[in-house]
C-alpha cells in the first residue's frame, strides 16, 4: 500500500467552525488504520507531498533497523517529492501506530499519525466489537486553525505542547453509540505531543489486556482509571452494563481540577443481551525473549532539569546539566546534542539490560525504546504486580522505575522521552546493539 503525506483541511471541531488547516496521511486525521495478521509481511511506501522531510517511524514495532523511520541515524531522510518504502514483518500481535521521526514536534501536532493494528494469528479474544480510540488534544485559535509556536521555550521547559481541544478519531463525536450486554475491545491510542489521559468509565469495569500490544494478564486498573502518557496504548474489554436509553460519561481526569467529559457511551433502546457474556478474556503471549536479570548489563539513568528542575534537585541530590540555547532536560547531567548521538550503551546482540530510571523533575516523561519491548520491572522499589511488557513506560515526578530486556535487534535504538517538546529540547538517548 501507500500512504501520503500531505497538508489537507479537516473538520476537527463541529459547525458553525469552519475545516482545521493539518498535514495528514492521505486527507485524513487520524490517517488510515492498517490491519495485518501476525506473521504477515508488510510493504507501506510513503509519498512526502509535504514542503519538508519526512519519515515514518513505526512505534512499538520490532522490526529491522532500517526500517525505524528514524532520519540521519536509520534512514536518509525522505524529501519533499520522494518515497521511501517500508517493509518488515509483523512479528508481535497488537495495536502500534505509525508517525514521523522527523521535526516530530510539528508533524506529529499537525495530524502525522495512523494507527496500525498487528490481529493475532489466531482469533484469541471474543468480542461482539473490536474498535480504535484514537485519542488527541489540539491547540486551537477562536478560528478553528492550529496556533504555531511548536517549539516555544515554556512549553519545552514544563509539560509540553499541551492542547484546548480533545478528539477521538480525529473529531469530538459527543456519543459513541453501544448496547447494554455487548462487549467490546477498545484499542486505545494516545497521539498527543504531551496529554496524559486518565479515562474513567464511571460505573463500567474495564479490564485491561495488552499495553502497549503485548498482552498482560486481565485486570482492572488501579481506580477504574486507564492512563496513557503520549505514544502509550491500552487494549481493554469493555462490557456494556448501563440501561437502554440512558448514557454515561467517559471523563479525562488525569490532570486535577481539569477534568473533562470525553464523550458518552449512548446506549440504543434495545439491549443485544441481557447481561454480559462471559466469554474468556485473556491474549496469548508475543514471541518475547525473557531478560536474564542476574547476569544482565546495569545502566543507572536520572532525568533532571525543566522548570522547578533545581528545586526537586535540591530535595534529590545529584547535578541537573547544564542549560543551554534550548536545552532544557538532561540524561545524567548532559542534554542530548542536536545533532549525532553517542551510545549510552553498547550491547552485544542478546545480552540482557536492565535500566533504572529515576525522574528528578517536576513533570511526567513517558520514555520510549525503539525496536524493543521492555519488561517493567519495578516502581519505587516495588515490584509491577501484571508482568508489564511496554516500549513506552510513563515516570511520575520523583519516581524511580526499573525496566529490563533482551538486546536482541541489531543496530542504533532511540531511548527518549514521548512528551515531543522534551525529546527535542534534550531528552533522548541511544543504545546500541552489535
Amino acid at each position: 500500500m501507500r500512504v501520503r503525506a500531505a497538508p489537507a483541511s479537516v473538520r476537527l471541531v463541529p459547525e458553525p467552525h469552519g475545516e482545521t488547516p493539518v498535514w495528514c496521511y492521505d486527507g485524513n486525521v487520524p490517517g488510515p488504520e492498517i490491519r495485518v495478521r501476525q506473521g504477515d509481511r508488510l510493504r507501506v511506501v510513503l509519498d512526502n507531498a509535504l514542503g519538508e522531510d519526512t519519515t515514518i517511524h513505526w512505534h512499538g514495532l520490532r522490526l529491522p533497523n532500517a526500517m525505524d523511520g528514524v532520519p540521519d541515524v536509520t534512514q536518509p531522510p525522505v524529501h519533499p517529492g520522494e518515497t521511501f518504502a517500508y517493509e518488515f514483518d509483523a512479528v508481535d500481535a497488537g495495536t502500534f501506530w505509525y508517525h514521523p521521526h522527523a521535526n516530530s514536534l510539528e508533524q506529529v501536532a499537525r495530524g502525522l499519525y495512523g494507527v496500525l493494528v498487528v490481529e493475532e494469528r489466531e482469533p484469541a479474544l471474543r468480542v461482539d466489537r473490536d474498535v480504535t480510540w484514537v485519542l488527541d488534544d489540539w491547540r486551537m485559535t477562536e478560528d478553528a486553525a492550529l496556533a504555531g509556536r511548536f517549539d516555544n521555550a515554556h512549553d519545552m521547559s514544563h509539560g509540553g505542547r499541551l492542547g484546548n481541544w480533545a478528539t477521538v478519531n480525529g473529531s469530538s463525536p459527543g456519543e459513541f453509540a453501544v448496547r447494554r450486554g455487548e462487549r467490546i475491545r477498545l484499542r486505545l491510542v494516545n497521539t498527543a505531543n504531551a496529554r496524559v489521559f486518565g479515562l474513567e468509565f464511571q460505573d463500567h469495569r474495564p479490564q485491561v489486556v495488552a499495553l502497549d500490544g503485548h498482552p498482560v494478564a486481565p485486570h482492572t486498573p488501579e481506580r477504574g482509571r486507564v492512563v496513557l502518557g503520549p505514544g502509550m496504548r491500552a487494549d481493554i474489554v469493555l462490557d456494556m452494563t448501563g440501561e437502554p436509553g440512558t448514557k454515561t460519561p467517559v471523563v479525562d481526569a488525569f490532570y486535577r481540577n481539569r477534568e473533562y467529559r470525553l464523550l458518552d457511551l449512548a446506549y440504543a433502546s434495545e439491549p443485544l443481551r441481557d447481561e454480559p457474556p462471559a466469554w474468556p478474556v485473556g491474549l496469548p503471549r508475543n514471541p518475547l525473549p525473557e531478560p536474564d536479570l542476574e547476569g544482565a548489563f546495569r545502566h543507572e539513568m536520572m532525568f533532571t532539569g525543566g522548570a522547578m528542575g533545581g528545586a526537586i534537585m535540591a530535595e534529590m541530590g545529584g547535578s541537573m546539566g547544564a542549560v543551554g540555547p534550548g536545552s532544557f532536560w538532561f540524561v545524567n547531567g548532559e542534554a542530548a546534542p542536536p545533532g549525532a548521538l553517542e551510545p549510552i550503551a553498547t550491547l552485544r546482540r542478546g545480552q540482557s539490560c536492565v535500566i533504572a530510571m529515576t525522574n528528578a523533575t517536576a513533570w511526567h516523561h513517558p520514555m520510549h525504546l525503539h525496536g524493543h519491548a521492555f519488561r517493567v520491572l519495578s516502581r519505587n522499589g516495588k515490584p509491577t504486580a501484571h508482568r508489564e511488557w511496554r516500549d513506552t513506560v510513563l515516570l511520575d515526578p520523583r519516581e524511580r522505575v526499573e525496566i529490563a530486556f533482551v538486546a536482541d535487534n541489531p543496530g542504533d535504538w532511540l531511548f527518549h522521552c514521548h512528551v515531543l517538546g522534551h525529546q527535542v529540547s534534550g531528552m533522548k538517548d541511544m543504545i546500541r546493539v552489535l
